[in-house]
């Protein structure tokens, strides 16, 4: 049955790559596509919309609506191809020798087309316990969109036994992978002539102070480090990914914005992490203020996602492994992902699914078939498990 699953997978997965869900677009086109190939099935599926209805979470329950079923998890969003060099249109599923081509071909729109392609055979066992897709949106800017959809799944659906994350892990059984909660800092300042500086103040210049407290912190995160995580690297590591200020050279800045994140393992606190920060963050924002009341610092909490942290002999773990053959050791991973939000809501949770995280979010972005075949069996396998 593997090569009838994959065929059928395969074009799902043409159709999924052909939706450009960039995180800053809409994921709605793709989300009717879907809710389509369901209802074909006979299938009802549940939207879970974003405050300004441009976006959905979608989930559906295949088989009886009982305890002891398996969610099987993934988002619909991609990173931007913006400024990639890409061989082959990033839109169009392109296979290559033993590799299929594509954004989102391992990250992770492959696994929600198994997932889909499984449909047909989920139905036609007549499972004693349910399979339920949960699809969402936002992951890949903050893991925004799952959580209002698990709070469905948890007053909706009876319990199950396992939620399993498909994101790419060449089908090894994950346990734990970090946190990460962002932050953006807006600072404004005073604009005046470069050369008078006592009559106004630097955006620019009080960013660059905060920004280097912001170092010094991720310095010491690194030589605090425990080389016995099981994490690469084995450290809370904090980044700035974005920074924007100033009009001219010889202008005081009037603005300066930076983002930056924060990866933390299991048992360290995201907030006493930065707590020095925010202080000294406070402290300019008061100083500005005393020279110019309409100046200062604002620090707004983007996102927080929380660890998935490992769960030895959990239900999902066990249940994972033996789908997988995986008898390998324990595994962590430092990005994060929405299974610490299904962890967080009681459910019990691993990742695994086809590809590397290696390929994702890089030009020229690829699934190898044989992890493509790999997930398939894995499904296979799921299918008679829940009989």
């Amino acid at each position: 049955m593997t090569t009838d699953l994959v065929t059928r997978a395969t074009a799902i997965l043409e159709q999924l790559i052909a939706f450009d869900t960039t995180s800053r677009e809409s994921n709605l086109a793709l989300i009717s596509h879907v809710e389509a190939l369901l209802s074909g099935l006979g299938i009802a599926s549940h939207r879970v919309m974003n405050a300004e209805g441009t976006k959905a979470n979608l989930y559906a329950t295949l088989g009886p609506m009982v305890a002891g079923g398996v969610v099987l998890s993934g988002h619909t969003d991609v990173v931007p191809v913006d400024g990639q060099n890409w061989t082959s249109d990033p839109w169009t599923l392109t296979q290559r020798g033993e590799r299929f081509y594509g954004r989102g071909t391992c990250d992770m729109k492959g696994f929600l087309a198994l997932a889909l392609a499984a449909a047909p055979d989920i139905l036609a066992a007549r499972l004693e316990r349910p399979v339920h897709l949960a699809f969402s949106y936002d992951e890949e800017v903050g893991c925004l969109g799952a959580p209002s959809m698990i709070r469905e799944l948890v007053r909706n659906l009876p319990a199950p036994m396992a939620v399993i994350v498909g994101e790419p892990t060449n089908m090894e059984v994950v346990t734990g992978h970090k946190g990460i909660s962002s932050w953006i800092v807006n600072v404004t300042g005073h604009e005046a002539h470069s050369s008078l500086t006592h009559l106004g103040v630097s955006a620019n210049m009080v960013a660059v102070r905060l920004m280097q407290k912001l170092a010094d912190i991720a310095d010491q995160l690194e030589r605090q480090g425990d080389p016995q995580s099981g994490f690469v690297p084995p450290h809370a590591t904090l980044t700035i990914g974005q920074i924007q200020g100033g009009t001219a050279v010889n202008i005081l800045a009037g603005k300066c914005s930076f983002v930056f994140d924060l990866r933390t393992p299991p048992g360290q606190n995201p907030e006493a992490i930065v707590a020095p920060f925010l202080a000294l963050a406070a402290s300019e924002d008061a100083r500005i203020k005393a020279q110019f009341g309409d100046a200062g610092v604002s620090v707004v909490r983007r996102s927080k996602t929380p660890c998935l942290v490992p769960d030895p002999d959990s239900p999902a773990e066990y249940l994972a492994r033996r789908l997988a053959g995986d008898n390998g050791p324990p595994r962590m991973v430092p990005y994060a992902a929405e299974a610490g939000q299904f962890q967080e809501a009681g459910f019990s949770t691993i990742i695994c699914g086809p590809g590397s995280i290696e390929q994702a979010h890089q030009p020229d972005e690829y699934l190898e078939i044989a992890q493509w075949v790999r997930g398939a069996g894995f499904i296979e396998r799921l299918i008679e498990a829940l009989r």
